[in-house]
């Protein structure tokens, strides 16, 4: 498989852009039409998390990736997401993505990353995970699931590792995205309150483009403050 030249996933871009939209377990017949809804609402980065209940659902996560780099590569940076080990990196890579997101810390998932030249980002919640996960090679870690712990958690965990970028993910909304920034997140990863399941099998497309832009709002209100 032929990777198709992408929008750049640089570090650089993934901190400026700051949020990430996790689209998952959408059928890869509907992928378009939600990332068009995103990009119409201001967000370009969006990581496809790998299915991993049947070998259905890895499936539609491979189509679903290839068709966007296929169909959208100038307009998104294009992750994958739930990636559990190295051979789903590769297959990830072979369809365009640019960065690697995990629910876990695996070395192996992150070196082959690395290999790839593709950003890491795996998933942590202790402050010896992310420092593990730091000397693994991961460029941002992905602190989960930062809802439950809230901005607090992140901000007394971030104060002896500021040296290390982190992304809150997991019940993170327009209510609670400044209070994460705040904290010390250089990004964040939103599932189901921007791209609700629900409103895409419903064709209620112009909501997740709401929903898009009330969250841009947010990201720029709180950039005015610094």
């Amino acid at each position: 498989m032929v990777r198709r030249e992408k929008m750049k996933a640089s570090l650089q871009d993934i901190k400026q852009e700051k949020i990430i939209a996790i689209i998952r377990g959408v059928p890869s017949d509907f992928i378009i039409e939600t990332a068009k809804a995103l990009v119409s609402g201001g967000i370009h980065m969006m990581e496809i998390t790998f299915d991993q209940e049947s070998p259905e659902g890895i499936k539609n996560t491979l189509d679903s990736l290839t068709i966007l780099n296929e169909q959208m590569h100038d307009e998104i940076a294009l992750g994958a997401g739930t990636v559990l080990t190295a051979e789903q990196v590769e297959l990830a890579y072979e369809r365009g993505a640019g960065y690697v997101i995990s629910p876990n810390v695996d070395q192996d998932v992150i070196q082959k990353t690395k290999e790839l030249g593709m950003i890491s980002i795996p998933g942590a919640l202790t402050a010896t995970e992310v420092v593990q996960a730091r000397g693994y090679g991961a460029d941002i870690v992905k602190l989960f699931p930062a809802g439950i712990w809230g901005a607090g958690y992140i901000k007394a965990l971030c104060a002896p590792l500021s040296h290390i970028p982190v992304a809150a993910v997991g019940g993170v909304d327009e209510n609670n995205i400044q209070s994460f920034f705040q904290a010390g997140a250089c990004c964040v990863g939103i599932g189901g309150s921007l791209v609700s399941r629900k409103r895409i099998l419903n064709r209620e497309f112009e909501r997740i483009t709401k929903a898009a832009e009330t969250l841009r709002k947010q990201v720029e209100a709180w950039e005015l403050t610094l």
